[in-house]
């Protein structure tokens, strides 16, 4: 039977819905590596760095603020790159790979609505990330929590929501959990280094560091309603919001179902 393409929310009972979602919250956290890597690490190492106390010292060279004030949203993208970039491709392949798609299928609640809960949780955890960071940061190192946080949010929000639409686009097209490890991984490092969070961009190229402006997960838009200093550029977060759009339509549009 060729898998069905309908929309997985059309007629799905919110109460099908939430269980599926409590399913693979159920699995997430039986997952000690995604749970230790991109839930608790990124607090974990921020804590970390923040015991030397050279990065806990003002610095003219990030803008007057502590290493620690201005690395913390590329600690959280870390985390957020692990479940969006790597933890959604790998599961969806292996649930590929397992026959999990194909035999959902075969059901009234089709495969879509897996993929659906996926995605929900993988946001949850990035929200609770972002909650465990903030609140740590704040108690132990004495960051503050983001000064516009509304804004905050919805760079939040904006950046994550298109790192999980690349994430899902790998998901669609990869057909094995192998390559998708490999594609996975690629992906993170590429958007790790230009979103400045494996070296600070003030280092790079104008042109690189402004595409880290313009790209997922939009670290400088996280950083900037973080410190205060100055409003989110409408302009990145649309950019970012059109390459969550097109990523996702092009994952539905090819998305391999076995």
């Amino acid at each position: 039977m060729t898998p069905t393409t309908r929309n997985p929310l059309r007629s799905l009972p919110v109460s099908v819905l939430a269980k599926l979602v409590s399913v693979e919250a159920k699995l997430l956290l039986r997952e000690p590596g995604a749970l230790a890597f991109g839930i608790l690490f990124p607090s974990a190492l921020l804590l970390g760095l923040g015991a030397v106390p050279l990065l806990r010292e003002p610095s003219p060279e990030f803008g007057g603020l502590r290493f620690v004030d201005y690395w913390a949203p590329s600690a959280l993208i870390l985390g957020l790159g692990i479940m969006g970039l790597q933890h959604i491709p790998t599961t969806v392949a292996a649930y590929r790979e397992k026959g999990v798609l194909r035999r959902m299928s075969t059901t009234p609640v089709g495969p879509g609505a897996v993929l659906v809960a996926q995605l929900i949780v993988a946001f949850a955890s990035g929200v609770v990330t972002a909650a465990v960071l903030i609140a740590s940061a704040w108690a132990v190192l004495d960051v503050s929590p983001p000064e516009q946080p509304w804004w905050f949010a919805l760079s939040f929000a904006v950046g994550y929501g298109s790192l999980l639409a690349v994430g899902m686009l790998i998901a669609a097209v990869v057909p094995s959990v192998r390559l998708a490890t490999g594609a996975a991984t690629l992906a993170y490092m590429v958007t790790m280094v230009i979103g400045g969070v494996f070296l600070p961009r003030f280092f790079f190229p104008d042109a690189l560091a402004r595409l880290g402006d313009y790209t997922p997960p939009g670290v400088q838009a996280m950083l900037d309603s973080w410190s205060g200093e100055a409003v989110p550029d409408p302009l990145q977060l649309g950019t970012m919001a059109l390459i969550g759009g097109v990523a996702a339509a092009v994952a539905a549009r090819f998305f391999r179902w076995e």
